[in-house]
């Protein structure tokens, strides 16, 4: 397990945050990439050689420590406080900062690998609203077993994509399900993938499934006057 992040109100205030693909001004979409425990934000921008980079800007944080949270995603909420609320915090200025550039939350994908997944998912699901998409690769809704989560609010059709190795072992199969039930209960529009005997990793498929995904999100721009 990566070291905890220093015990602060906000351990992730500081974080950097790299970028890629276009400037944000100007750009048609832009993607939230969050990376996973023990990884950098470099780590997941390398998924970027895979996506279209023209008219999209890929954002990426670093989180502190290499650890978004420092406990299992299925432990008790309260066990990871104060870094998930802070994560959750920084997305949420991330985001902020991309609608004022000029791109609305319908062209801003959130995507994420295992914790980073994790993170991208409880984001979308806590602050609902019609994004450009959330691609969660091995990762689930956080909390515990048993965890009601809320039901305030729309996604509003949202394309949802949850891919994950079906024997993964540090995302069980059934609360990748789960969280697939829970965002289309919150109208967003759910693809789960579980891959036969994977490890726990990114295949070719889930970044096909992504390109496919901003390349909607681009198409959905209108194309500048000449």
């Amino acid at each position: 397990m990566a070291p905890h992040p220093s015990v602060t109100r906000d351990p992730h205030q500081g974080d950097e945050i790299l970028h890629a693909g276009a400037p944000l001004a100007g750009a048609a979409a832009a993607m939230v990439l969050l990376h996973g425990r023990g990884a950098s934000a470099e780590d997941i921008l390398g998924l970027t050689d895979h996506l279209p980079r023209e008219r999209v800007a890929y954002v990426a944080p670093q989180a502190a420590g290499h650890t978004w949270y420092p406990e299992r995603f299925t432990e008790p909420i309260e066990r990871n406080e104060p870094w998930l609320s802070s994560a959750l915090a920084l997305v949420e200025r991330i985001i902020d900062e991309v609608i004022a550039a000029g791109i609305p939350a319908e062209r801003i994908g959130l995507l994420g690998f295992s914790q980073g997944a994790c993170l991208a998912l409880e984001f979308a699901a806590r602050h609902p609203r019609r994004y450009g998409g959330v691609f969660a690769l091995s990762g689930g809704l956080i909390g515990p077993p048993g965890t009601v989560w809320d039901d305030r609010g729309s996604l509003g059709g949202t394309p949802v994509f949850l891919g994950c190795s079906d024997v993964d072992s540090h995302i069980p199969a059934e609360r990748v399900i789960e969280s697939g039930e829970r965002m289309r209960e919150l109208g967003a529009e759910v693809e789960v993938r579980l891959y036969p005997g994977m490890g726990h990793t990114i295949n070719r498929d889930e970044l096909d499934i992504i390109r496919r995904g901003v390349e909607r999100m681009v198409a959905a721009d209108p194309a500048p006057l000449e």
